[in-house]
């Protein structure tokens, strides 16, 4: 009920005021797309990215390394961006250089990058996707689903690979994250 001093108007008074005077109604309100929508919509110039770690066994120990990858959710190509047991700001950053390289990198024609809220994800590294043309979108907190491509991925690697791999030495993991491709190839 909308309200004027000393008076109570309903909605439908209001509609029948404006009418009378060839007003016409408020605009319909902006609606918001549905997650499922977006991604229909975007699909081809849409990537997600995430973590996953591999354990290795080196001359140190048992060391876990985490690994960066970029999924093409159209195509389904992904993309072993590196492997280090330290992803800390320096490492994202270049990753983010690399990723978004004209011509060469894998996000050369994408719009959109999806990816969650892990700390890894520094701002120096969202502030560089931008600068190549990408615009990235943090996901919500607790939230899987939204990055479903990614996580499925990373399920089947973990179920179809690395179950039945173990992986030696520090050296070939930091230096070539092609030999990890091999291996999951």
């Amino acid at each position: 009920m909308a309200e004027a001093p000393g008076y109570k108007l309903s909605d439908q008074t209001v509609g029948n005021i404006l009418g009378r005077h060839d007003i016409p109604p408020a605009p319909k309100r902006k609606h918001t797309t549905s997650w499922k929508d977006f991604i229909r919509t975007h699909l081809e110039v849409l990537v997600g990215t995430d973590f996953f770690a591999v354990e290795v066994f080196t001359l140190k120990g048992l060391v876990t390394y985490y690994v960066l990858f970029f999924i093409h959710l159209e195509s389904r190509k992904v993309c072993l961006a590196g492997m280090t047991p330290h992803p800390h700001e320096e490492w994202m950053k270049q990753m983010a250089r690399n990723a978004t390289l004209e011509g060469w990198g894998f996000l050369a024609n994408c719009r959109y990058l999806l990816h969650d809220r892990d700390g890894k994800f520094c701002s120096a590294f969202d502030r560089i996707i931008e600068l190549g043309n990408v615009t990235p979108i943090r996901l919500p907190a607790r939230s899987p689903n939204l990055n479903a491509f990614s996580e499925r991925w990373v399920k089947s690697v973990k179920e179809e690979c690395l179950a039945k791999l173990i992986l030696f030495g520090g050296v070939f993991a930091e230096t070539s994250p092609t030999s990890l491709r091999t291996s999951l190839s």
